[in-house]
């Protein structure tokens, strides 16, 4: 069995899963960068190999059941364990609920939500017979907070994180089994290249254009508030080597801001804010 600690990452071609990969196998824990195209392996595997660290690539498709399963089964074959899973892989779709399709909808859930279900379930045996482990989801500030329009699916499946995660952590914790949340702020990756927009939204003609230019006008704004991935893959790792990490974990300012916000204002005045924050380009800080 290998002795020192086993973690899985989905979704690591870029972004938070690829830093957080990294990170990881620098602190010595082997680590399987697990990624649906493993054509996009080439710029880890790289630095993998000139750093000398412990990563490998796995290809992972956390849509498929049998991609899941394999892969999983065949880690633990290979380390007798898995002692860390991040579900990371997951995707925006960007799109008024009137021009999305429902199976541009529901293919949203299966990656964000029902990818983190597969994985999660295809490690807990594992993880109860070693008495530990920890799982650590990512969601997002907008799994507890719907202030961005035309993201309605995205908030939608990480509020089901959200609550998926809370169950969860109270059901295996007897066995020694840590269930965590980070949500991130804006963070400074490809999210928004990797972000699919409805099919059915033309600006030419949707009722929704002129909304749609502030609100991403307002991203620009926003970014200036961005965090590096690498600060979310920090998060993770300080989880991953602690006996007892927080339910949530907030990364960036700008989270922290939308979370004071929560709860210092009412329902109205959240809405109110959030509108100047993206629309009035005022960003999302408070003081």
């Amino acid at each position: 069995m290998n002795m020192t600690k086993v973690a899985v990452v989905t979704g690591s071609s870029s972004g938070i899963g690829y830093e957080t990969s990294l990170l990881l196998a620098r602190n010595q824990f082997t680590t399987y960068a697990t990624m649906r195209n493993i054509n996009k392996s080439d710029r880890v595997l790289e630095i993998a190999l000139k750093e000398n660290i412990p990563l490998n690539v796995t290809q992972l498709d956390v849509n498929s059941d049998s991609s899941v399963d394999d892969s999983i089964e065949s880690i633990i074959k290979e380390n007798g364990k898995i002692d860390v899973l991040v579900n990371n892989a997951g995707y925006d779709l960007f799109g008024s609920l009137e021009e999305s399709s429902l199976e541009e909808i529901k293919q949203q859930f299966e990656t964000n939500v029902f990818g983190v279900i597969r994985t999660t379930k295809a490690v807990i045996p594992t993880m109860r017979k070693q008495g530990n482990g920890t799982i650590v989801n990512i969601s997002s500030v907008g799994g507890t907070v719907g202030l961005f329009p035309f993201s309605t699916a995205y908030h939608a499946s990480k509020f089901a994180i959200e609550g998926f995660t809370e169950s969860l952590r109270q059901e295996i914790a007897d066995f020694g089994i840590n269930v965590i949340l980070i949500e991130p702020g804006f963070i400074g990756s490809n999210f928004m290249d990797n972000m699919k927009t409805a099919k059915g939204f033309d600006p030419n003609k949707s009722p929704y254009a002129n909304m749609v230019q502030r609100v991403f006008q307002g991203f620009e704004s926003i970014s200036a508030y961005s965090s590096h991935p690498s600060k979310v893959a920090h998060t993770i790792l300080n989880a991953a080597n602690s006996p007892n990490p927080e339910l949530r974990n907030p990364v960036g300012k700008d989270a922290e801001s939308i979370f004071k916000a929560r709860n210092e204002l009412s329902d109205r005045e959240l809405e109110r804010w959030a509108r100047e924050s993206y629309i009035d380009k005022k960003g999302f800080i408070r003081q």
